[in-house]
């Protein structure tokens, strides 16, 4: 059966669900954001396929801790790293581009250093930044300051029942959806939430990890040695601040950075001129412009 290029194709790829849009020999591997989350990038991969056009073929897996992925760990830096090779090694013997929004940014960073001739260009989009704490501190401000009592009466409140015996993921979507409109750079027109599953014990674990890398400046010192283009696109309302972009960049040799005036997903305030940017930036890279 032929797969038409505007259809998602379903692989698995070991124990990891692989989405493939067909195209060309390009391949550009998109890396959502969490940890511990589902998949929520099919509206950016499907821009990205229509932007890029047929030369290009546009791929997204669910992370391990979440079906049709496994649910299983280790949910560590490494062992992730490890997925995204072996997603890429499937799909393409060539390098390929990695797209990666927020925790999927930090991702494709460490992904980048482990294995620089793996990839030919990656575009890092409102990432948890390379020197530590990331940005941590500034996004959990920013929604303290942001949260009406009553949200955060909530929140705080199912805080508590995580520590509990009931289960834990619908509580941790129920904390999402609190924080969900204060992604944006307008709170009020903030588009809906999309379906979304969580893991708490796989965002947990990999925090751990990630938290690990700090101490040991994982970032901080091999980025410099890594020669991969790089786009940096960050929002100057996000909750992370984009400083803290600006200082991963600083650490790259053939980074760039470009801001947008939205929050948290440039790609849901600002559709046409993110994907506009992001293709751009592949194209070029693969000197297809």
């Amino acid at each position: 059966m032929t797969t038409r290029m505007d259809e998602w194709r379903l692989d698995r790829v070991g124990d990891l669900a692989v989405w493939c849009r067909d195209g060309g020999r390009s391949h550009v591997v998109i890396l959502h954001g969490g940890p511990g989350l589902s998949d929520y990038t099919r509206g950016l991969g499907e821009m990205l396929a229509d932007s890029l056009g047929e030369h290009w073929t546009v791929v997204r897996f669910q992370q391990r801790g979440l079906v049709p992925s496994t649910t299983k760990g280790p949910f560590t830096i490494e062992q992730h790293v490890a997925d995204v090779v072996a997603v890429c090694d499937a799909v393409c013997e060539e390098p390929v581009s990695l797209v990666g929004h927020s925790w999927g940014g930090h991702l494709a960073l460490h992904a980048t250093i482990n294995h620089p001739d793996r990839f030919a260009a990656m575009v890092v989009v409102d990432p948890l930044g390379a020197v530590p704490d990331g940005g941590r501190a500034g996004m959990f401000r920013h929604f303290t300051t942001r949260l009406e009592a009553d949200e955060s009466s909530a929140w705080l409140d199912l805080q508590k029942r995580l520590e509990g015996d009931e289960p834990a993921a619908p509580l941790a979507v129920d904390q999402m959806a609190i924080l969900w409109r204060y992604y944006f750079a307008d709170p009020q027109t903030a588009p809906p939430m999309p379906p979304l599953d969580a893991n708490p014990e796989a965002a947990v674990a990999t925090w751990a990890s990630i938290e690990e890398h700090f101490a040991n400046e994982t970032l901080v010192t091999g980025l410099p040695h890594v020669s991969t283009p790089a786009l940096f696109l960050a929002g100057t309302s996000s909750p992370i601040p984009y400083v803290e972009s600006q200082r991963s960049v600083s650490l790259m040799p053939r980074a760039e950075m470009v801001t947008v005036p939205t929050g948290h997903f440039p790609w849901l305030e600002s559709p046409e001129s993110t994907v506009s940017i992001i293709s751009a930036f592949l194209r070029s890279a693969h000197g297809r412009e």
